[in-house]
């Protein structure tokens, strides 16, 4: 079996990867750059160039030479559209075997994926009844921001004051059966996330995800040291050696790499085993399709120290439009599938719907019209 070509396919805010073959086994991947979706379909289009007439069965080779081969490695753009290109020849690879891609990982160590589900930025009443409503179909971990909008603008005391009603409030509308997942998007300082946490404790968050910027391990680490709250980190981590530097300095609790970013399957099972070694959890990260869910899905369940996947209602619309049949949800848990690959179809009829559509993150602006943090 040869690869004869790679197709991308743009849609909304997706970018897919179709690896072809010339037995008519065709493997889907996706990649994940908010913002930059036409650069990232550049990249899945170099590698067409070393990928063509190779056997997509050679996967952690074709892994290390699309890796090795760039002089500047690492990143957002390189190793996300190495993931896309990874997960498709995973998909490959299953449908060539017949078998799900977490059997070719070693088969499963659970049956199905405890998932959190997102709530928004919002008022804590609102926070609350969107908290009672998630508990009520079934889920049993629940996720936001402590911030509403116009944070950037707001005063020490009055940060602290919101998070702490936020947190209070969904924490007595759900009680203690309930997992509590915060993620702070890096907008605190150290003195701040420290302080925040501090003040959050008592109502006993499952994690504080990324309570500040994650380039400075040290910076993490420092702020692990100081509060009671698991730290959940990794989203924006690409390689396993920044994961490696990350549990070297016990700056985390659990890591957060994104299957669309952090080098796809083959990558971020490596990732999980360094996590395995310093009893780490993982939390998968993914804001995208069900076509990365499905990806996501098969690593959670071939690997022993996951804690929790990211889900954001991929069984509604338009998410589940952008498959033929996503990964089924039940009471708060996504089954693991026994279809051969990632066990999902693209429907491109479907994604019809959807043109792609350049998109930039908010530009927020501090009071004194200097940059904040998204």
């Amino acid at each position: 079996m040869k690869i004869t070509g790679l197709e991308t396919i743009l849609a909304g805010g997706w970018v897919y990867v179709k690896v072809h073959t010339d037995e008519d086994i065709t493997g889907l991947g996706e990649a994940g750059l908010s913002g930059k979706s036409k650069t990232l379909e550049a990249a899945i289009r170099e590698l067409e160039r070393y990928l063509k007439g190779k056997d997509p069965l050679a996967i952690e080779h074709h892994w290390q030479a699309m890796y090795r081969n760039a002089f500047f490695r690492g990143g957002p753009v390189l190793n996300g559209a190495i993931s896309a290109v990874d997960i498709a020849l995973w998909d490959i690879a299953g449908k060539h075997f017949e078998a799900p891609v977490y059997k070719l990982l070693g088969g499963p160590c659970r049956s199905k994926v405890r998932v959190y589900v997102h709530l928004g930025d919002r008022e804590p009443e609102e926070l609350a009844e969107r908290a009672k409503a998630a508990v009520r179909e079934g889920y049993t971990a629940v996720r936001w921001a402590p911030f509403v909008e116009g944070f950037e603008r707001m005063r020490y005391p009055r940060l602290m004051a919101t998070a702490v009603a936020q947190v209070k409030a969904v924490r007595e509308a759900v009680g203690d059966d309930v997992d509590i997942c915060l993620d702070a998007h890096g907008r605190l300082s150290p003195f701040e996330a420290i302080t925040m946490a501090r003040e959050l404790e008592k109502y006993r968050p499952f994690f504080f995800e990324d309570p500040i910027l994650p380039e400075n391990i040290e910076a993490m680490a420092e702020v692990a040291r100081h509060i009671h709250i698991p730290i959940a980190t990794g989203e924006r981590l690409y390689t396993i050696y920044e994961f490696r530097a990350l549990l070297a300095a016990n700056a985390c609790h659990m890591v957060r790499p994104d299957l669309c970013l952090a080098g796809g399957i083959s990558s971020c099972r490596k990732i999980a085993a360094l996590a395995e070694a310093s009893y780490v959890g993982v939390v998968p990260h993914n804001p995208l399709s069900p076509v990365a869910t499905a990806a996501c899905v098969q690593l959670d369940a071939a690997i022993h120290n996951l804690t929790l996947q990211e889900y954001t209602r991929e069984d509604r619309p338009p998410k589940s439009e952008v498959v033929k049949e996503p990964v089924k949800l039940e009471n708060g848990y996504l089954k693991v599938p026994d279809r051969p690959g990632l066990g999902i179809e693209l429907n491109e009829k479907a994604l019809e719907k959807y043109p792609y559509k350049a998109r930039d993150l908010p530009g927020l602006l501090h009071e004194d019209g200097s940059v904040a943090d998204w």
